[in-house]
């Protein structure tokens, strides 16, 4: 109750930053996640966290040395993760995601979990988080995202070279989940 009234707020505020009045579902979640490989994700983002919807599942799949870090611009939400999860880096601009693993010393990723609400942003800022995303992102890795419309899947698909889109109707709204592949990966190239 706690979380849906601060995603109320929030968006009330700034409906142009928050996606939604409530924090995504359990079943979104899972849906999101199904894909990840956990085994081996050695890095993994997530970006617009925002209550921690996917985090809290996410934080229990991951092995023990995967280093996760989370990036959310919302102050209020920042303060709510890092209560939640104190041991997980919080960054606050998904347009400077190569500057933060410079700073964390950290390579490039593996997965990248996606809350943003592309469609509310102006291209511009889009354009340049979705550059970020995949120039930080391994050649086979994930970048896995939902939105409330098909207007982000002609770009997606420009841009990456495998995308998949489902749908689930168990959230509020039903959602398009987008998993989309970063060029080609070895194990890829060779068949495997």
């Amino acid at each position: 109750m706690v979380d849906f009234l601060v995603f109320l707020r929030r968006f009330i505020a700034e409906p142009g930053r928050v996606g939604s009045v409530i924090p995504s579902s359990r079943f979104l979640s899972a849906r999101m996640l199904e894909r990840v490989n956990w085994a081996s994700t050695d890095v993994i983002l997530e970006l617009g966290p925002g209550t921690g919807a996917f985090t809290q599942a996410i934080y229990e799949n991951i092995r023990p040395d995967t280093h996760y870090v989370l990036v959310e611009r919302d102050s209020q939400f920042r303060s709510m993760l890092h209560s939640r999860f104190p041991e997980i880096p919080i960054m606050e601009e998904a347009t400077r995601l190569r500057d933060y693993l410079e700073e964390l010393k950290l390579g490039q990723v593996d997965v990248i979990i996606s809350g943003l609400p592309f469609a509310n942003f102006p291209q511009e800022l889009r354009t340049d988080i979705l550059n970020e995303v995949q120039s930080v992102l391994k050649p086979g890795g994930l970048f896995i995202t939902f939105q409330y419309s098909l207007q982000l899947q002609a770009e997606l698909q420009a841009r990456f070279s495998r995308v998949e889109t489902s749908f689930t109707l168990l959230n509020i709204p039903p959602a398009f989940i987008y998993t989309c592949r970063n060029g080609q990966s070895e194990n890829d190239r060779h068949g495997a």
